[in-house]
């Protein structure tokens, strides 16, 4: 390989002395190194004389095939690392409706800690589906609402978020609080059946114990559709109070949210993942993840 890139310094700058300086050595030693190449090869790679050098034609052929040999060279030591290097796999987290932007930027930053070793993409759906995910294998973790339970899977909480009263936002001006007692005339409305949270039929029960007992069922709509009812007067909603939360991108102008003084429902988020994957092909990935979401996030 020296030999080679003595002759490859030599063939590019057609001068013994400019290519010696290039190869930081003596001219003399060179000129050895290229006669040895030439006995070796049994061709003559130049023509010399007093004022110039030229490549002959077996030079001028063997330079071509010396830059392939050495640009292969060169770039061993890169390949030999890709073909040692930890394939990445390629894992999916589940992410609910209106994730608060804090928990977002955690997993963001699991992302960029594991990306060595996993590619995690981001898999949307409601908590029940993210659940069932989890535990038959689809999605290697998920940020799902409490309450759920299964004794194959294990769960940590991350946030816990005030939610407050969805009301008409003319009904209630300048208010900034409500009791349950001045939503008596307006109907509970709980998001539909296929967006649901398992925390609204906590709720239902809540408010039915506390007297709350009008109910809107909805069918064939999502939480836009939640907010159409409620700005037209006929409802209210339990929702999350924080305004940075993405929740409140589904409301229309005349939809407020306001706290209760009398109520205190919390919105409970956990990372959860299956039990038996942390001892094994995910224990990285659900070790790192543990670090990052390790501190429970309350808003308020």
């Amino acid at each position: 390989m020296l030999h080679l890139r003595y002759f490859v310094a030599v063939a590019e700058e057609l001068n013994f002395s400019a290519a010696a300086r290039r190869l930081h050595m003596a001219t003399s030693p060179l000129s050895q190194r290229i006669r040895d190449l030439e006995r070796e090869l049994g061709q003559q790679l130049f023509d010399r004389d007093t004022r110039r050098v030229t490549l002959t034609p077996a030079g001028s052929a063997l330079l071509p095939i010396a830059r392939d040999v050495l640009d292969e060279f060169s770039s061993i030591p890169w390949r030999l690392r890709e073909a040692t290097r930890v394939q990445r796999s390629t894992v999916l987290i589940g992410i609910p409706p209106g994730l608060h932007p804090e928990l977002r930027s955690r997993v963001g930053t699991l992302t960029e800690q594991v990306r060595e070793r996993f590619e995690l993409q981001r898999w949307p759906g409601n908590s029940h589906a993210l659940v069932a995910g989890v535990r038959d294998g689809r999605l290697a973790l998920a940020l799902a609402r409490l309450p759920f339970s299964d004794p194959a899977l294990e769960q940590v909480g991350v946030m816990s978020e005030r939610m407050g009263a969805a009301v008409p936002a003319d009904r209630f001006a300048g208010r900034d609080s409500v009791a349950l007692a001045d939503l008596a005339d307006l109907a509970f409305v709980a998001p539909p059946k296929e967006v649901r949270l398992a925390y609204f039929d906590v709720l239902d029960h809540a408010l039915a114990e506390a007297g709350v007992r009008n109910r809107l069922e909805l069918t064939d709509t999502g939480y836009n559709g939640v907010a159409e009812v409620i700005s037209g007067g006929m409802a209210f909603c339990i929702s999350i109070l924080a305004p940075e939360n993405p929740i409140h991108g589904y409301q229309l102008e005349n939809v407020t949210v306001l706290p209760f003084t009398d109520f205190h429902p919390r919105l409970e988020t956990a990372l959860v993942w299956r039990r038996d994957r942390a001892d094994g092909d995910l224990k990285n990935l659900v070790a790192a993840a543990r670090e990052i979401f390790d501190e429970l996030l309350t808003v308020e």
